[in-house]
C-alpha cells in the first residue's frame, strides 16, 4: 500500500526552517533581540561620547585618584584614619558610617515599630490612641525636617562644652554630643568578642537541637533563657580569666572639646533618632496589617486552650504574620538605608558626604557618582538577599 506524505499548509515541512516573524515565539525573541541591542548601542554612545569630551577638556579618567593623599579631615571614623591617608581609605570611612547607622537604625526602628504596631491593637483606649497618634502624625512630615528638628534640639537646647551638664561623674553633655568613659585598651576585649561570637553559634545550635527534640518529644527547653544566659555568661567568663581590668578613659575637658573616652556626636544622634523614628511609623503600619491578617479563630484557638495573651501573640499569631510582614518590611529596610544619604545635610560624614568632598577635590565626578551608586546598590542587594532568603525560610510548605 502506497503511503502519502501530506504537508499541511502554513506549516513548516518536516526537515525545514521553523524561522517565522508570524510565530509569536520567535517575534518575542527577535524583538528583545533588537532591544538589548538598542541599549548597548545608547550605552556605547553615551559612554563613548562622555570619554571624547573628557579627553578634549584634559579631565583624567580612571579610579588612579583612590591612591592619592586625602588631606582632609573626617570628625567620626570607626577605623583609625587621618589627613595623610588615601581617597579610598576616606571612601571606606564613609562606607563604615553609612552602615553603623543603617543597621542600628534598623534594629531600633524594628523594635519600636513592632512595639507600636501592636500598641495598635490594643484593648487600652490611651494607648491604642497614642500609638495611632505617633504614626499619623511621623509618616506625614517629612524625614529631613525631622532630621534638622533632631539636631536643632542637640544643638540649641544643650549647652556649650564650658557649661557641660555632668548628671554622672566621667559623663558630660554638651552641644559637641555625649561623652562617656571608654574602657581601656586590652587584649581582654577581643578574648569577649571572640566568646560572643562562640555563644552565638552554641545559641543557635542549641535552638536547631531544641525544635528538633520538641518535634520528636512535645518537650519544650527554655531557649530564650538558656541564649541569654550564654550570651552574658561566656563573656563575663572570658572577662574574669582575662583579669577583669577595670581601667577607664575617663574624657577630660581640654582647650574647646572633651578629650578620651567614648563620644555621641549630635549628627550621629540626630540621624539616627530621625531615621529611626520616621521608619518604625511605617513599621508599625507593616506589623499592625500582618497581625490582622492572622484569622481571628487562631486566637479564639488559643484562648480555649488557656493559653495567656502574651505568649499567644508571641508563639500563635507573630509567627504567622511574619509571613506577610517580612517583604514590606524589607523595603523599609531599604527605604532607611537610602535615607541616610540625607545625613549630608546635617554634617554627619556618611558615605555621600565623604564623596562629595572627594569628587569636589578632584574633579572625578563621574567616578565618584559611580562608586555612590555602586556601593548603595551592593547594600540594597544584600539587604533584599537575606530578606528573600529570610522570607523563604519561614514561607509554609505544603505536604
Amino acid at each position: 500500500m502506497a503511503t502519502e506524505t501530506r504537508t499541511t499548509q502554513g506549516a513548516p515541512a518536516p526537515g525545514g526552517s521553523s524561522f517565522s516573524l508570524s510565530d509569536p515565539t520567535v517575534r518575542a525573541v527577535v524583538y528583545q533581540i533588537l532591544v538589548v541591542g538598542a541599549v548597548v548601542l545608547v550605552g556605547w554612545f553615551l559612554i563613548s561620547n562622555t570619554l571624547d569630551n573628557l579627553a578634549r577638556r584634559s579631565i583624567a579618567t580612571g579610579y588612579s585618584f583612590l591612591e592619592r593623599e586625602a588631606a582632609f579631615g573626617i570628625g567620626e571614623h570607626l577605623i583609625d584614619y587621618s589627613p595623610k591617608d588615601s581617597y579610598g581609605r576616606a571612601f571606606l570611612v564613609g562606607v563604615l558610617n553609612t552602615l553603623k547607622v543603617s543597621i542600628i537604625g534598623v534594629i531600633l526602628a524594628t523594635i519600636i515599630g513592632t512595639l507600636v504596631g501592636v500598641a495598635r491593637l490594643s484593648s487600652n483606649w490611651l494607648i491604642a490612641k497614642l500609638a495611632s497618634a505617633y504614626v499619623e502624625i511621623v509618616r506625614n512630615i517629612p524625614p529631613l525636617l525631622q532630621l534638622f528638628f533632631w539636631y536643632a534640639l542637640v544643638s540649641d537646647g544643650l549647652p556649650p562644652v564650658r557649661s557641660a551638664l555632668n548628671p554622672v561623674p566621667g559623663v558630660f553633655l554638651s552641644q559637641r554630643g555625649l561623652f562617656v568613659p571608654a574602657p581601656s585598651a586590652d587584649p581582654v576585649w577581643k578574648m569577649m568578642g571572640i566568646a560572643f561570637v562562640v555563644a552565638v553559634v552554641v545559641a543557635y545550635v542549641m535552638r536547631r537541637w531544641a525544635k528538633a527534640r520538641q518535634e520528636r518529644t512535645g518537650q519544650i527547653f527554655p531557649v530564650g533563657w538558656t541564649t541569654l544566659g550564654l550570651l552574658i555568661g561566656l563573656p563575663l567568663i572570658a572577662y574574669v580569666a582575662g583579669g577583669a581590668p577595670t581601667a577607664l578613659d575617663v574624657p577630660t575637658l581640654k582647650g574647646f572639646n572633651f578629650v578620651g573616652g567614648m563620644v555621641i556626636s549630635p549628627e550621629f544622634f540626630a540621624i539616627l533618632m530621625g531615621l529611626t523614628i520616621y521608619t518604625a511609623a511605617f513599621i508599625a503600619e507593616v506589623v499592625r496589617s500582618g497581625i490582622i491578617a492572622v484569622n481571628w479563630g487562631q486566637t479564639e484557638a488559643a484562648r480555649a486552650l488557656g493559653i495567656p495573651s502574651g505568649p499567644t501573640l508571641r508563639l500563635v499569631i507573630l509567627p504567622q504574620a511574619l509571613r506577610v510582614i517580612v517583604p514590606p518590611l524589607t523595603s523599609q529596610y531599604l527605604n532607611l538605608t537610602k535615607n541616610s544619604s540625607l545625613a549630608l545635610a546635617i554634617g554627619y560624614p556618611d558615605l555621600v558626604s565623604i564623596a562629595n568632598t572627594t569628587l569636589n577635590q578632584t574633579g572625578q565626578a563621574i567616578e565618584g557618582v559611580t562608586m555612590i551608586m555602586g556601593t548603595y546598590l551592593s547594600i540594597s542587594l544584600s539587604i533584599s538577599i537575606f530578606m528573600n532568603w529570610y522570607n523563604k525560610r519561614i514561607a509554609l510548605v505544603e505536604r
